[in-house]
């Protein structure tokens, strides 16, 4: 999303941040680089992620932020269960931004980066045409 609204001339108009919503996974440990195969995919997109690192959402980043978007149903679940009640309808899941509907497909258990990748490039892009459309930039 940030290289969308970068090459459309508007990153000065959005603030994008990512946040984990679990520590399931080894990889996913709070502190950590972006998972290499991840990495690779984005660097295949001329995506750079170094120097980021995971970081949690937390209950008090909700007044901070317009949207909170899940890759996923469990992504969704877990962001209410840390921020609490959403009274402004700010919880949103990505693939609802797209035809398709359901979760982005996670490369956690199949390998399949570029997959993934299509589905978070198609859903930031129906993102972004729906927050162009609602005026909301």
């Amino acid at each position: 999303m940030k290289d969308m609204v970068r090459r459309k001339g508007m990153a000065n108009e959005f603030v994008i941040a990512s946040c984990a919503t679990s520590t399931e996974e080894i990889w996913g440990d709070i502190g950590n680089p972006v998972y290499p195969p991840a990495k690779a995919e984005l660097s295949k997109h001329g995506i750079s992620c170094e120097g980021k690192r995971a970081v949690q959402l937390k209950k008090n980043d909700y007044a901070n932020y317009d949207l909170f978007i899940g890759m996923d149903s469990m992504n969704i679940r877990n962001m209410y269960r840390i921020l609490g009640n959403d009274p402004e309808g700010k919880i949103r899941k990505l693939m609802d931004y797209t035809e398709r509907g359901g979760d982005v497909a996670d490369p956690w258990y199949s390998g399949k980066f570029d997959v993934a990748y299509r589905d978070i490039f198609d859903g930031c892009e129906g993102l972004l045409k729906s927050i162009e459309e609602e005026k909301l930039i």
